[in-house]
């Protein structure tokens, strides 16, 4: 009984011996892991405010589904599709995959693309599938189900200012009830192709 009661003060003292340095490391882990900054893994979720930050290759972490900006580019003609004077095309790799519990529908318009200063109100556009311009098959289309834990990858094409050259694609939660939730932006810069 007395080695019993030995093993179990040594077990005890041992894990108040451990305990007390690598506390503060813990909390700290814990209160990093609700800010919106990239792990390790290149997970990226909202912060207490509502906003998430990254850049191509994280993972945007949403209430409904998770997505990443693989590659994007600028060029000035797309499978025959020119755009507008002023106007050149961004072509964004993008895969969206589904962490809820039933099928998700999803929009082309659940993503858009921002470019220039947060000063004008202007400097946003929806994807061409919008206006009815599909012209590839690579292009996510204008409306499609995400059944559980399906993934997605597909292409997203923006008309974009031709003198712009930084980006972000973002994604705002929506929800049935007519409320919205956290906002997703993804920061780049494209390259001409």
């Amino acid at each position: 009984m007395k080695k019993f009661v030995g093993i179990i003060v040594a077990t005890v003292l041992a894990f108040s011996l451990v305990g007390c340095g690598p506390v503060d490391s813990a909390i700290q882990n814990i209160a990093s892991s609700g800010s919106n900054t990239s792990s390790k893994s290149g997970v990226v979720t909202a912060d207490d405010d509502g906003y998430a930050e990254g850049r191509m290759g994280d993972v945007m972490r949403t209430y409904f589904f998770d997505y990443t900006v693989n590659s994007a580019y600028t060029c000035n003609d797309y499978e025959g599709y020119t755009p507008s004077e002023g106007n050149k095309l961004l072509v964004a790799e993008i895969t969206v995959k589904n962490t809820d519990r039933s099928t998700v529908t999803m929009y082309d318009t659940d993503f858009q693309i921002q470019w220039g200063d947060d000063d004008n109100d202007d400097a946003y556009a929806a994807p061409i599938t919008y206006y009815g311009n599909t012209v590839s098959d690579e292009q996510l289309p204008e409306e499609y189900d995400l059944g559980v834990n399906e993934e997605k990858t597909g292409l997203l094409v923006f008309e974009v200012p031709e003198d712009s050259k930084d980006y972000s694609i973002s994604y705002l939660e929506q929800f049935s009830n007519d409320t919205e939730g956290d906002v997703f932006f993804v920061f780049f810069t494209a390259k001409d192709k």
